[in-house]
């Protein structure tokens, strides 16, 4: 026990060093249910509302964009706001309303929308946010981080975590929510549990994840939906893909496939979503070759009529879980 006490005491010594928790201590700290009464929740029995994810779309303008996406079915549009997507950020307080204008008119919401912020002091942050808030919008999704190979990986926590922190007090000041989607690769926030501990002691209202079960079936076949419940509380928006490992030569890489196609456990995701209350704002991601839509291009290869095809092919054996969990 002495032994097993002094190792823990040094261990303890090394993440305090760096600035993290350890242990049972910094588990503790950690949200453990769903904080009420805030402008980024939704009621309990609110249903999942499903949007395309506009990089798929961007071949078409807002109006036009907007009747197809009703035509087929979904609820809204994950709204590309970067640098190459529909809506500019130096042009997001002229481009956001007109955008956010020909989506209502044709029946549907801009419940979410993805961003490259990476941090609160660019100067596009600010009037993303203000923009998007006075429209009605709660969420966005964050860009990626890269690890900073010159530091350690606590002390990459550490940083991460002051810059996440800035971020959500901007966020707070707009009424809005920031996700980090745990993209797979050599990214920050793969693994999930950077991230986990990269969010220890910020309101989950205010900044968090876009879980991608995808990506986290990716790096762990098995062990997602352990990160899974860490990130439960965290998890305002989520988004949906599939995937399986394909052997190319000596070399295995992921293929993206349509939903239901790969390996993604969606009965036990979506059974877990069931169990811990996650009712978000969800987005259809389309990766797998789409005539070049799955890249976001500005011409298509294959015809209109193939590309909405796909679409409802996979919306449609999505409404079909959903439906099948209550969600």
């Amino acid at each position: 026990m002495e032994n097993i006490s002094r190792k823990k005491f040094i261990a303890s010594a090394a993440l305090a060093a760096a600035g993290l928790p350890f242990g049972l201590s910094a588990m503790a700290k950690q949200p453990t249910s769903y904080p009420d009464n805030t402008s980024t929740n939704l009621p309990a029995n609110e249903k999942i509302k499903v949007s395309i994810f506009s990089k798929h779309m961007h071949w078409l303008n807002y109006a036009d964009m907007a009747a197809l996406t009703a035509q087929l079915g979904f609820d809204g549009i994950d709204l590309t706001v970067r640098p190459d997507g529909h809506v500019l950020p130096e042009r997001v307080a002229d481009d956001l309303p007109k955008a956010v204008e020909a989506i209502e008119k044709a029946g549907l919401k801009v419940y979410t929308i993805v961003t490259n912020i990476k941090t609160a002091n660019e100067k596009d942050t600010e009037p993303i946010l203000k923009t998007a808030s006075a429209l009605g919008i709660k969420y966005y999704r964050t860009a990626w981080f890269n690890y900073d190979k010159a530091l350690s990986v606590p002390m990459n926590i550490k940083a991460i975590n002051k810059q996440l922190a800035d971020l959500a007090k901007l966020n707070k000041k707009y009424g809005m929510h920031g996700g980090y989607q745990n993209h797979s690769g050599d990214l920050f926030g793969a693994s999930q549990w950077d991230l986990w501990m990269s969010l220890e002691g910020l309101d989950p209202n205010y900044i968090g994840c876009q879980y991608d079960v995808r990506h986290a079936t990716t790096e762990g076949a098995d062990t997602w939906p352990v990160t899974l419940d860490l990130l439960k509380v965290y998890s305002k928006t989520i988004n949906i893909k599939d995937f399986y490992w394909e052997k190319k030569g000596d070399k295995w890489q992921v293929k993206s496939v349509p939903l239901g196609e790969g390996m993604v456990d969606f009965k036990k995701y979506f059974s877990l979503l069931k169990q811990y209350h996650i009712n978000s704002p969800m987005s259809l991601h389309c990766e797998y070759p789409l005539g070049g839509a799955e890249d976001g291009t500005r011409k298509l290869t294959i015809s209109k009529e193939e590309f909405s095809a796909a679409l409802k092919t996979d919306l449609t054996k999505l409404r079909g879980w959903l439906a099948e969990y209550d969600l």
